[in-house]
Formats: C-alpha cells, sequence, structure tokens
C-alpha cells in the first residue's frame, strides 16, 4: 500500500516550524477543465489532508489550498493574484512565505517556482504538473534511495563531458554540446537547507543539463544533427543546428503545426534539455511527468530555470513561453539505440547501448 505520509518524511523531510503550501490551478475563460485536472484537485485535498496529520506529529504548519487561474502553458510566468482558502493573496507573497510548496497542477509552474527559489533559500518546491493518482502504484512508490543512487552514477560521468552523441531506433544521430555547463540531478530529495537546485519533479528520477545555448560571444554551440519525432504514429524530423530546431521535415499536418510553432516564435526552438530518467517504477502512458522518469529525453524552449539562459524574455510573448519534454523510454515508438558521454581526453563513456542503460 502506498503511504504518502512515508513519501513526505523520505522526500521532504519537514521540520518543525516549517510552513507547508499545497497549490493548485483552476480553469478560467479559454482554459477548459477536464477528468484528469478534476481528479488532480481531489488528490491534492487528499495529499494536504496527509502533510496536516504529519504537521500535528512534527508541529509545522499546513496552509489552505492555494489556488490560481491556469496559465495556459508550461513554465508561463503565474499571475498575481491567488486564492487562499477563501481569501484573495498576492500570489507571490503567498509562495514566498512557505518553506515547501507541492505544485500539483495542470501547466508546469516549475520555472516561475525556481525563480522564487533563486531568491529565498528557505524556499522549496516539488512541481508536479499533470500528475495522476494511479502514480501512486508506480513512479511515486519507488524506492527513491535507488533512484538517487542512479541519478549520482550517471551525473558522476557527465560531469566534464563536452558532447552527448545520440543515435536513434530510426538511424538518426544528434550530438549534444555540454561544454559551458554543469549536469543536475532530480533524484526525489528535497529537505529543508538543501544545497544547490531546490526545485524537483515529483515523480523524480533524471539527471539533466542544458546543452550549451551558443551566449558565449565568437563561441557557437555544437549541438546539430537531426532529431526523429512521433506524435499519433506520425513521423517528424527536426533539423538542429547551432542548438536551433532550423528546419521540420515531413508532408504531415504534424510537420506543418510545428514548422508554424517554431516560426511564430524562434526561443521555441532553442534545445533547453538532455536528460536520462532511471526511476525503475515510472510507467509510459503519455503523461511526460512520469514519461520523463523512464528514460532518456530532450526538450525545447525555455531553459533558465534549469540553468540555461533562455527565458521569459527572449521569447517574444509571455504567451508563447514554452518547455516541452520529448521522451524515447521503452513504450514510446522511437528509442535511443546509444548514447555516449565524450570526454576532452577522448573518453566515450556509453550511458545506453542497445536501447538498454548500463549504469
Amino acid at each position: 500500500m502506498f503511504d504518502v505520509k512515508k513519501l513526505f518524511i523520505d522526500v521532504f523531510d519537514p521540520q518543525k516550524g516549517e510552513r507547508v503550501t499545497v497549490m493548485v490551478d483552476v480553469p478560467r475563460d479559454g482554459v477548459q477543465d477536464n477528468e484528469g485536472w478534476q481528479a488532480r484537485r481531489l488528490m491534492a485535498a487528499r495529499w494536504r489532508d496527509a502533510m496536516i496529520q504529519l504537521g500535528e506529529d512534527r508541529a509545522f504548519e499546513v496552509n489552505e489550498i492555494l489556488e490560481f487561474p491556469a496559465t495556459g502553458g508550461n513554465n508561463a510566468d503565474l499571475p498575481e493574484r491567488g486564492t487562499l482558502g477563501s481569501q484573495d493573496v498576492d500570489l507571490m507573497q503567498a509562495l514566498e512565505g512557505s518553506t515547501l510548496v507541492i505544485a500539483m497542477t495542470e501547466f508546469s509552474a516549475t520555472a516561475p517556482l525556481a525563480n522564487i527559489a533563486d531568491g529565498n533559500e528557505d524556499f522549496r518546491a516539488a512541481s508536479m504538473p499533470g500528475v495522476e493518482e494511479r502514480m501512486e502504484g508506480t513512479a511515486l512508490a519507488a524506492d527513491y534511495s535507488k533512484v538517487a543512487a542512479r541519478c549520482a552514477a550517471i551525473e558522476g560521468v557527465m560531469k566534464g563531458a563536452i558532447l552527448c552523441e545520440v543515435l536513434f531506433s530510426t538511424g538518426h544521430r544528434c550530438s549534444f554540446d555540454l561544454r559551458h555547463r554543469t549536469p543536475e540531478m532530480d533524484d526525489g530529495f528535497l529537505p529543508r537547507g538543501k544545497e544547490g537546485d531546490r526545485i524537483i519533479n515529483l515523480p523524480s528520477g533524471e539527471t539533466f543539463i542544458v546543452p550549451y545555448e551558443g551566449e558565449n560571444e565568437g563561441v557557437p554551440s555544437w549541438t546539430s544533427g537531426t532529431i526523429p519525432v512521433v506524435e499519433d504514429g506520425e513521423l517528424v524530423l527536426f533539423h538542429v543546428a547551432a542548438n536551433q530546431i532550423v528546419m521540420v521535415e515531413g508532408d504531415s499536418d504534424l510537420a506543418f503545426h510545428y514548422a508554424e510553432f517554431f516560426d511564430a516564435d524562434p526561443a521555441r526552438a532553442n534545445i533547453a534539455e538532455v536528460a536520462f530518467g532511471v526511476n525503475d517504477k515510472a510507467e509510459v502512458t503519455g503523461c511526460v511527468l512520469e514519461d520523463e522518469k523512464a528514460g532518456f529525453h530532450w526538450a525545447f524552449g525555455r531553459s533558465d530555470h534549469l540553468g540555461g539562459v533562455v527565458g521569459v524574455a527572449e521569447f517574444e510573448s509571455p504567451d508563447n513561453v514554452v518547455h516541452q519534454d520529448i521522451v524515447y523510454a521503452e513504450g514510446n515508438p522511437v528509442l535511443v539505440d546509444h548514447a555516449i558521454l565524450v570526454h576532452p581526453d577522448g573518453r566515450r563513456i556509453s550511458v545506453i547501448e542497445d536501447t538498454k542503460f548500463l549504469m
């Protein structure tokens, strides 16, 4: 049986005097409700009740549910106002007054929460966009000590690497430039006072890095190649140069969609993340929050919340902001045959070989 209080202790270890907030987004004009979203809000209320029980044992406070109008886009900036219980509040003030936030949202709030953490050493948050109750029997139920060990193993061989060479099961290849960057772990541990990144996804279980985006004058990015993307049975090819998606190849509606999508705002075409998901309980079902913890993935769009340089200001409009992951784990139509980390001294360390993790 899944024990949510045990998860809270293992992941957050909340301490005396803390203030915990469970946060949800709610439908608004132009952003319609759905069954999964409704179920998530009920799940948030249940998790808050469990946190209250733990707070009685450990002497910390739990706020009323914090609601805010949905942004309508993943990692877009949050609105100014929200509701804490029945009280209208300044959303940023309510969040900044918390030491721990659990964001069980429809649209990812990871980036704006990361910005708060950057300016507040006693703030940490678990971002859970799209979380589903069934995950209590899959990725949320993982042994996070083992998940953390896998994340650390990959971080150890990723440090100092200059390239990640990827061969997809379609035969296409892409090399991701890892220079001028440091890998980070989303390993499922977020205690108070944690050093480094104080924002995690939950379920957790990945080691990630933002490819070098060419921000240093006279030093272009080496990220280049061809990335296959399949949606609803349709294959399109993203041709990449200098860490940008420069052309979408295909004659389907999907190809036309992506071509227009990237043309509408060039910041969307930025290669924003390369990651290895290593949660052995994660299942691929189409929910990116869990899918990405099951294997290799990359993302396009915003990157500043992960250590890159592309933020809201680089987009032509805040409404265009996006950070979208594409996953290649078992259960997806395209896999990664090989993923190799290349170091300056010539070492080539395989992380994935014949679609299987070696570490």
